[in-house]
């Protein structure tokens, strides 16, 4: 029988290295569902919610390289587009099959008709349809080649009735090459460099994902300048680890260690980040940034060189022509700073704080002495971002996913059952907040289907925190921010798996263990401390004046008791306000 389109995609798909297809079955998506039960090396992931989907491929893809979710038309299509806003902006390789109405009804309002190429324009780097047979196979090479080169979205449009097409062969490549260029800055570029960074006296070092390949270089870079390394949140887990020089992050969920040094020195070195927050780039001293994409050069800070280059190879080539450092008193000076900033968090860890409000903090940091050494943890956005950026540690094999640049709530959950997919040995948790959660509650119903051994953490401070902590810092009265949660647990139960609520501090401990160690999937719901706040490593006038705006308006609304509870909660914080 001869091939038709849905097979040709499913083969161009398994060759590229796709190994799932996330979607909701139907309609359009028929014959395409029908071809990947067919070939058999794919998996088609039945989840509850599109928008689960591609949130859920996206960290397949982060963690494997590539991945794939799919639509069928019209709501199918308007699911997907936050997963997909989420992978494009973290920049991975993910196909989308957005599958429509047949083209004999296109353009005429047809029931579920949507436009592909307008609604996906804004969210991915290629975005075409497949009308013809004769199509095909080059727009699907194309497709996935934009994916892997571009490393972001790309879209492919295909109406249910070109599904059925007769498959036709193509004269151009169907293969797909995944190349590997060693890009670096030329000679005189880096001599340019190097005599910047021979004539500075005190350096500080700030990597990003783009740098996190290249953690052998940056402790090599970073002892030969006696610099300390910094680092961005999707940074953290390929440069904190085995690294003498690290000094944690910067930026709003970061520390003030970070923020010192890069203030304090008079070169500041920028490699593989587009770290977004400028308030938080020092304006009085040299900073050069290396990035190998043009257009990200000093959009965030003014630099005073800017260079195309892979982190790792621009290293190699640029260490000997650097001179090596003696005098390490910036160094010592710095790290002894980062060793008093952790001092100071480890009293909201020895806290533990009490019935219905355990700190957070404390949560986290048994989350992550427990966890294995090549965990994988996903974060929703919010407060249990800050709480994991400050507490979970690299190992060096840890992976940590979130919608870092996105910011969308309720990623955690379904990025856990992409990375549970693609590392079904190693375990995942997800570190939910309560409103995250709330969102797509139904996929829970998708990890016990497919019975994935996911460990969802709850933070659960029945409040939007991070948004009341906006509010607050503004001098707003925080306002319809709290949350009457349903019994998160008994949620979990009804859907067929382990569900426990954790109360107080001392069942903490028990409760990770008995998740650890449980062969399916787990959600506890732990009461934390509603109070607990997650200020940046750099307090503003405006923020202050905020702060105390805001504990006036709440004492004069007659709620002495929250602003006791955040002073007594933040008592140090609250104090250098």
């Amino acid at each position: 029988m001869a091939k038709i389109v849905a097979e040709q995609l499913v083969e161009m798909l398994v060759e590229a290295g796709v190994k799932r297809v996330y979607a909701v079955t139907g309609d359009s998506l028929n014959f395409f569902n029908e071809a990947v039960r067919k070939d058999g090396r794919l998996k088609w992931i039945h989840v509850r919610h599109e928008e689960v989907g591609a949130y859920a491929a996206a960290a397949e893809a982060e963690l494997d390289g590539i991945a794939c979710c799919a639509g069928s038309c019209g709501p199918g299509h308007v699911h997907l587009i936050n997963g997909m806003y989420d992978a494009h902006k973290s920049h991975v390789p993910m196909i989308v099959i957005a599958s429509t109405i047949n083209t004999h009804e296109m353009g005429m309002d047809y029931f579920q008709e949507t436009n592909t190429i307008k609604l996906f324009d804004d969210c991915s780097c290629y975005n075409q349809m497949i009308t013809t047979a004769e199509q095909a196979p080059r727009i699907i090479q194309t497709a996935i080649q934009h994916a892997i080169g571009h490393k972001g979205v790309a879209v492919i449009g295909l109406p249910g009735d070109v599904t059925e097409l007769k498959a036709v062969e193509t004269d151009t490549s169907t293969q797909i090459f995944k190349c590997e260029p060693i890009i670096r800055p030329s000679d005189a570029e880096l001599l340019k460099l190097a005599n910047i960074i021979n004539s500075s006296t005190c350096t500080t070092i700030y990597c990003g994902i783009g740098a996190t390949h290249a953690h052998t270089e940056i402790v090599h870079l970073s002892h030969q300048l006696k610099a300390p390394v910094g680092y961005s949140f999707r940074g953290k887990m390929g440069i904190q680890y085995d690294n003498p020089n690290e000094i944690g992050m910067t930026g709003l969920l970061g520390m003030p260690s970070a923020y010192q040094s890069m203030h304090d020195s008079d070169l500041v070195i920028l490699l593989g980040t587009d770290f977004p927050y400028e308030n938080f780039m020092p304006t009085d001293n040299k900073i050069v940034q290396i990035d190998t994409q043009a257009e990200r050069l000093g959009r965030r800070a003014k630099l005073t060189l800017g260079l195309v280059g892979d982190i790792r190879h621009t290293i190699q080539a640029l260490l000997p022509l650097l001179n090596q450092k003696i005098d390490d008193s910036f160094l010592i000076s710095q790290l002894d700073f980062y060793e008093k900033v952790k001092e100071n968090m480890k009293t909201y860890i020895d806290a533990k704080g009490a019935e219905d409000t355990i700190q957070p903090e404390y949560l986290a940091h048994i989350i992550d002495n427990k966890a294995a050494s090549d965990a994988i943890f996903t974060v929703d956005t919010g407060m249990t971002c800050v709480w994991g950026a400050r507490f979970i540690t690299a190992t060096g094999q840890r992976k940590m996913l979130g919608s870092f640049n996105h910011g969308s709530m309720a990623n955690a959950m379904p990025m856990a059952i992409g990375a549970s997919l693609a590392y079904p040995k190693r375990q995942v948790f997800a570190l939910c907040g309560d409103g995250g959660i709330s969102m797509l509650l139904g996929d829970l119903a998708t990890i016990k289907q497919y019975n994935l051994p996911i460990k969802i953490i709850v933070f659960n401070n029945r409040s939007l925190g991070m948004v009341k902590l906006e509010m607050q810092v503004t001098g707003l009265m925080d306002n319809e921010t709290d949350m009457v949660n349903p019994d998160f647990a008994m949620i979990a139960e009804a859907m067929g798996f382990k569900g426990v609520n954790v109360r107080t501090p001392e069942e903490v401990v028990g409760a990770i263990e008995m998740a650890i160690h449980h062969p399916g999937p787990v959600l506890l719901n732990v009461f934390t401390n509603p109070s607990a706040l997650a200020m940046p490593p750099k307090i503003h006038l405006d923020q202050m004046v905020g702060m105390a705006k805001s504990m006036t308006k709440l004492m004069l609304g007659g709620k002495m008791q929250e602003v006791f509870d955040t002073i007594k909660s933040n008592y140090k914080h609250l104090k250098e306000l």
